[in-house]
């Protein structure tokens, strides 16, 4: 159900959600977070709500969804609250804010978060450079960021400016990859690691974190080879593949290489060794099934910290392809 209310405030807000509760039509129980959600009012607002109707299936939650608009306009709320099927295992309320107010999110959410539950907010595009200083960052456990909608320039403000707590759905579109490449090297021979190299394109931050990712984790010389291809390269049917190009991997007992082979599929050799080269199936991760993962967890991700610590390790290179 989608209860239209415009021109509204949020005392009006929290008195359809107290008025639904009541009569019984609010079905949601069990609620263990609240999820803000900034978004732009230039987003395609329906496609983040789709992506948090979808999380919350998993995580049922109280999620309000702030589109902010331009602050130079009339002073306007106009709200919409979802309920059922119209929002997952959720109830949602999208506030669509123009004006001053749009400028003082803290205080509109304030009246309208659940009691005793953790707080998670996420930027699905442009973040603060500081999320935890932020007015809205400061009330939540966990503060999820999107670096690849701002690029090398945004991740470096998520090296800078860490906090526990932070995260960032790049990592979580990793998460498959480097189960990948964690799994490799638990494969015979075991010789001692020696170096790293990770290819991808050059505007990728992805393959960046990746390269941190190693140099963090096997504190080995890593060299991040940045290459002229698309940022999402895709396959001949221009199904969109990961990033990371082909990663290899260094030791004294021989090479494991992990390479992509179509959109679907990585390949992985170990050389010098009598294990044949195998296929892995792989792909590309939904904004849904990342947000999910990052709301799984309230605790710091110390993964994900010491990724961005292992940026500094990284030496970077550039080859045309």
């Amino acid at each position: 159900m989608i209860f239209e209310l415009p021109d509204t405030s949020t005392h009006k807000i929290a008195k359809t959600l107290s008025r639904l509760r009541e009569s019984g039509t609010q079905v949601t129980t069990g609620r263990v977070l609240t999820l803000i959600v900034v978004a732009r009012s230039d987003n395609d607002v329906q496609a983040i709500t789709e992506s948090t109707n979808e999380a919350s299936r998993e995580h049922p939650s109280r999620v309000i969804v702030l589109v902010v608009g331009s602050r130079d306009a009339e002073p306007k709320v106009d709200a919409e609250v979802r309920i059922g099927g119209d929002a997952g295992a959720a109830e949602m309320i999208i506030m669509h804010l123009s004006g001053p107010v749009a400028g003082n999110l803290q205080s509109v959410v304030t009246p309208l978060l659940l009691p005793d539950t953790p707080i998670v907010v996420w930027w699905p595009t442009d973040a603060p450079a500081n999320p935890s200083t932020n007015a809205i960052g400061k009330i939540a456990q966990r503060r999820i960021t999107d670096a690849m909608h701002g690029g090398s320039e945004s991740l470096e403000d998520r090296v800078e400016n860490y906090h526990p707590g932070d995260t960032d759905m790049t990592w979580a579109r990793l998460t498959q990859w480097r189960g990948l490449v964690a799994s490799s090297l638990d494969h015979p021979p075991h010789g001692e690691v020696v170096s790293a190299r990770v290819e991808g394109p050059s505007t990728s931050v992805s393959v960046d974190l990746a390269a941190g990712w190693l140099a963090g984790r096997l504190q080995v010389p890593v060299t991040r080879v940045a290459t002229n291809e698309p940022t999402v390269p895709c396959d001949e049917d221009g199904t969109p593949m990961l990033a990371v190009r082909r990663v290899e991997i260094e030791r004294t007992t021989g090479t494991v290489i992990i390479s992509i082979q179509d959109a679907r599929t990585l390949r992985v050799e170990i050389t010098d060794s009598e294990v044949p080269p195998s296929l892995v199936a792989i792909g590309r991760r939904s904004e849904a099934d990342c947000l999910s993962e990052e709301l799984r967890h309230m605790d710091p991700d110390m993964g994900y910290q010491h990724a961005l610590a292992g940026l500094s390790q990284v030496k970077r290179v550039y080859e045309e392809r």
